[in-house]
């Protein structure tokens, strides 16, 4: 079912307007990825549910790459609460098939498990490592909240229920930054640095819905960088953005690869300050 949506964002002095005729359905956007029966989609393709057990997980991937965007999902987690299980949605450059641990570029949204505990990561051309987890302030299986990453050539934002999380700003000398046309997955499924799965509460349903976003579609990048695009003039997070970033990151984030010495990377001087 399509409809008319006016998205409209405060960028620091600015008022951005764009108005698009989404589709919120799952095929205008998505396809089926993994999982076989474990994979499944509403008649009215407005809801997704992923289940997760012994036997398999299941996940999904975008239909298009992008060179950036405004990307967006509605999730809530399986209502039986375990450690271990990975339920996510990310951006990436990985092709399909390849191994998570060659360099590549890629921004994740991750639970640890089903318990409100949120891991966001920046893969910058390499494996990673660039950790920052919150705990929720709400039960993210009670209902569905929506999960944002701002995208364009000069940062990365995550958001969550519209509340500016994390950035990665494209201002710090000697520090790559993510230019390659990037597809979205989400999946669920198992790790040990997630935690023990109790595998007495499997199965696990995992559901997504909402999935209408903006973005630039295609591997040409600087097709995909011109300021005609409305989310590429979002350059940064506004003083009210960054004191509710601060607020919010100093009561419910529990781990940040900046604050550890043996992790510290340059662009922590930069970034969410």
């Amino acid at each position: 079912m399509a409809f008319k949506i006016i998205l409209t964002i405060l960028l620091g002095a600015f008022c951005f307007q764009a108005t698009e005729a989404l589709s919120t359905n799952f095929d205008a956007y998505y396809s089926y990825l993994w999982g076989g029966d474990h994979f499944s989609v509403n008649p009215q393709q407005s809801e997704v549910q992923l289940k997760f057990d012994r036997s398999s997980g299941a996940g999904f991937r975008s239909k298009s790459d992008y060179g950036s965007g405004l990307f967006h999902i509605k999730m809530k987690l399986p209502s039986n609460k375990s450690g271990g299980i990975v339920p996510n949605f990310y951006l990436t450059a990985l092709p399909d098939g390849e191994s998570s641990s060659k360099p590549h570029f890629e921004f994740d949204f991750e639970f640890l498990g089903s318990t409100g505990k949120l891991q966001t990561n920046v893969y910058n051309f390499e494996s990673g490592h660039r950790e920052q987890t919150f705990n929720l302030w709400f039960d993210p299986s009670a209902d569905f909240h929506s999960y944002d990453i701002l995208w364009n050539p000069s940062q990365i934002v995550f958001y969550i229920d519209n509340i500016p999380m994390r950035e990665f700003k494209n201002n710090v000398p000697g520090v790559s930054y993510p230019n390659q046309p990037m597809h979205i997955e989400a999946s669920i499924w198992n790790a040990d640095w997630a935690g023990t799965v109790d595998w007495s509460k499997a199965p696990f349903f995992m559901h997504y819905s909402d999935f209408g976003f903006n973005a630039c579609a295609g591997t040409n990048m600087g097709a995909c960088s011109g300021d005609n695009l409305f989310w590429n003039k979002y350059k940064a997070l506004t003083a009210a953005e960054k004191q509710k970033m601060a607020s919010y990151r100093k009561n419910y984030m529990t781990y940040d690869y900046c604050a550890q010495p043996n992790t510290r990377m340059k662009e922590c001087s930069y970034n969410n300050v």
